[in-house]
Formats: structure tokens, sequence, C-alpha cells
């Protein structure tokens, strides 16, 4: 939410085509689809989902919202924007919105490190003035119109994350977005289940191409086996100003990456410019993520010592790689929080940054979701580079029983149906100086472990 009138209350009305009940003299500061964190000054937008946001206009208004966006009148006290469809308006706000908006604008999609990549950018970006992203991942038909929605037109760039998981989602998402700049983080396998083969993701991710504005650029790994491919696709989209990042045959080459006390020192060069810059994370593939924000950051005017400079603010949010020591039961370890989603290639660069760590290390693994019908064989291939990366394991779900049974059984330090039931295995397995690695996808609810597991000891 911004902290300034986003938008009047007349200028929803247009934009919307909606019918206003109650007067138009108030201004909205941001948007909310949900009263438990909805901000004085917001709009309630009343979608119809899994729970109907008409039954909570009433509390909306009792938390402050200016005005509710719906699609029938209520009978209570307070503006309200009647309108067909409460999405299909939020959707015409967003068009108004991004209308109205002439900074340059980053779309951000892939298998893995979107919304990692989206905050690298938001400090990359930083140089040019106040830049809009979204606080949380926003990335589907709902997240991206609240996204747009919000963009103050007084920003001087914006970054928006775009995600799928089926064909023809990121086509509707760019299309709204119409970024100046679009990136492709990496290619892997995620959705399989829907989008059939990696061939299959890349088409779906390469789907951004075609909402970039004339004259607009394409940012690709260059270090993908999709690289081709996916350069096919954008040139057929119609995006001929094609640019690469990784390291060989790139426009922004990492050249070095080394660790060090605090993070990674990152050597590269972004468009001929050679730069170094400490990067507080882990992995090669937090500095590769990096790397291509830098190059976005000079498309968008920014000078890459400048951006590599604003990037040393970068700080893993939860679930992404933050790191921190713990207390438990008079041990102190190290937690890696990797929790928030998972596929094959997020488990492995997980596995390369557990690998280095200090102590003996222990990995909380739960099930990866969408894989489709070889989900069996992906879990069970993680043990080979799990091995040599991790002393002890414990894994939850179905689906990693496929990997429990190909560990070797004194690695193995126990397996449940459910994350929460590994609590107290996980307790009675800590040593002193272990480094604990969590990671699964959301629905594993790996990440509700690592809150019951703060629940029992002490941040440091």
């Amino acid at each position: 939410m911004t902290e300034a009138a986003l938008w009047q209350g007349y200028q929803i009305v247009a934009a919307t085509g909606g019918t206003l009940v109650g007067g138009d003299d108030w201004t909205v500061r941001g948007l909310s689809i949900d009263t438990r964190s909805l901000q004085p000054g917001e709009l309630f937008v009343a979608l119809q989902a899994a729970r109907d946001g008409h039954d909570f206009v009433q509390q909306a208004f009792e938390a402050g919202a200016s005005a509710a966006l719906v699609s029938t009148q209520q009978d209570v006290a307070g503006p309200q924007i009647v309108v067909p469809d409460t999405l299909a308006a939020l959707r015409q706000l967003a068009a108004a919105s991004r209308d109205r908006f002439f900074g340059p604008l980053v779309g951000v999609t892939g298998s893995a490190g979107k919304t990692t990549t989206k905050e690298m950018l938001r400090l990359a970006l930083s140089p040019l003035g106040a830049i809009h992203a979204a606080d949380k991942s926003f990335n589907n038909h709902i997240g991206v119109p609240i996204t747009l929605s919000e963009l103050p037109s007084s920003a001087k760039a914006g970054v928006v994350e775009m995600g799928m998981n089926h064909a023809g989602e990121i086509r509707d998402l760019t299309g709204l977005v119409r970024p100046h700049i679009a990136l492709i983080t990496t290619i892997a396998e995620a959705h399989l289940e829907n989008l059939g083969s990696l061939e299959g993701i890349a088409d779906a991710k390469a789907e951004i191409a075609e909402g970039v504005r004339a004259s607009g650029a394409m940012i690709l790994p260059a270090d993908s086996p999709f690289k081709e491919h996916l350069r096919q696709r954008c040139e057929q989209a119609g995006v001929s100003r094609i640019l690469y990042f990784g390291r060989t045959g790139a426009d922004a080459t990492l050249r070095e990456v080394t660790p060090e006390a605090g993070g990674l020192r990152v050597e590269a060069t972004i468009q001929g410019t050679d730069i170094s810059f400490l990067l507080a994370s882990k992995g090669e593939h937090m500095a590769s993520n990096a790397v291509a924000a830098l190059l976005a950051a000079s498309l968008a005017g920014v000078e890459p010592q400048d951006a590599a400079e604003a990037l040393s603010a970068f700080e893993s949010g939860a679930g992404r790689g933050s790191s921190y020591a713990f207390a438990v039961g008079g041990k102190t370890i190290q937690i890696l929080d990797e929790s928030y989603n998972a596929n094959p290639a997020s488990m492995r660069a997980a596995f390369s940054i557990l690998a280095q760590a200090p102590g003996r290390k222990v990995a909380v693994l739960g099930e990866m979701k969408e894989l489709g019908p070889t989900s069996d064989q992906l879990h069970a291939g993680l043990a080979e580079p799990l091995i040599g990366s991790a002393d002890r394991v414990l894994t939850a779900g179905a689906d990693m029983q496929h990997l429990a049974n190909a560990l070797p059984v004194d690695s193995h330090g126990g397996h449940a149906d459910n994350a929460a039931d590994l609590l107290q295995p996980l307790l009675a397995e800590l040593k002193e100086g272990d480094t604990v690695l969590f990671k699964g996808s959301n629905a594993s609810r790996v990440g509700d472990l690592v809150q019951a597991l703060l629940k029992v000891g002490q941040r440091l």
C-alpha cells in the first residue's frame, strides 16, 4: 500500500464502469482482498473465491476501508462501487493503472527464483528512485492485477512477478502487464503434471514475451539447455532484442563466485562493465539471479556498479534461503529456511548450499507437487546429490517415501505423512552445531514445521 492517495473515488468508477453508491469524495491508498490484513484507506475488493468477500464488507469498513468494490450492493454504511464481476473490474483498474504509468516496467517469470529476483530488482533499480513491487509473491490472476492497480504513476520503475501452472496463464498476465523488459530466470521441472514436459514448461514461460512492448527486451538464461528454444519463441512473439545472463556467451556474465563472511563475493561483467559486489546470500543460483537483475537494471538505465552497490542491502526472505542461528533444547544450530517451495532443480541448489555449511548437516524435506507421472523417479533421483550433502535426512509426504527408500538406511532419520509430525523426531535428532535445511513444496507444509520449531526455541 502506498502512503499518498493512489486513486480518487471518481477515477475508480471511471476505470471499472461501475455504479457508485455513496459519495465519491474519498481516496484510496491501496487495495485489499482480505479484511485480516486490510489497512485504513484501502479499497476492499469483494472477490468470490473459496470464501465470498461480500460476507466481509461490513468488517472491511470497520477496519477502515475507504470503499468496497462489490458485485451486489451490500446493506452497509460506506461507499460501494457495484460492478457485474469484481475480478473483471479489478483487471480493468489494473489496465487503467498500467496506461497511466510511463516508467520502465520489468516482468519476471521462471521455474524458480521469481520472487527472489523480484526483490533483487527492487534494490537494483532503486538508484532511479521509488520502485514499485508487491511485498508478497503476488504472481497469479489476482495478485498481478492487484500489483498493477497499486502502481503509483509517480514511481520511477516497477517490477511484476508472473507465475503459472497451466499453459496460457502467463499469456494472460503479460498482456495486462505489457513490460518493457521481461526476464526468465530458469526452466526446470515444475508443473510437469499440467505441462507434460520441460519443453512445455519452456513454452509456457516464453509466453511472457508476447506482452513485451515494442522495442522492449527479453532476458534469457544463457546456460539453460532451452536457450535456443526460448530465443525462437521470443522471436516468434515479435521480440527482436534478446539478451542473456549466465556463465558463458552472455551479455551479463557471472565470472566468479567466492564464499565470504556474510555471503558471496560476486565478480561479473554487465554489458562490458566489470563489477564486484558482496551478496548477503548463499548458493551460486542466488548469484545468477543477481546478475540477471543487474542486467535488467542496466537496460532500465542504472549504472551496473550503482545497481550492484544497491544489492548489498538484499536479504533472503522467509522460506527463500534465510539463514540464522537458533537455540533449542540447550543446543545451538544453524537453520537454512528454503521451505517456501520446491522442485527438483531448486532442491539440488539447496543441497549444494547445505554441503558447504558447517557442522553436521541435516535435511528436512517435504514432497514436491505437480510433477506428473515421473514424480516417483524425480523424488528418488534426489538421493544421489543428497548423499554427498547431508549426514541425516528426514522426509515428509507420500512422494518423499520414494526418496527415503533410495537413501542409505543409516542416513535416513525418519519419515512422516505430514511434516508437522516430524517435530519430535527432529528435536530428538538435533546435535550441537548442526545445520538444518528445510525444503519442500508449499503444500507439503514444511514451512509450518519451521514455525513450530521456532515456538519451542529461540532465534539468536
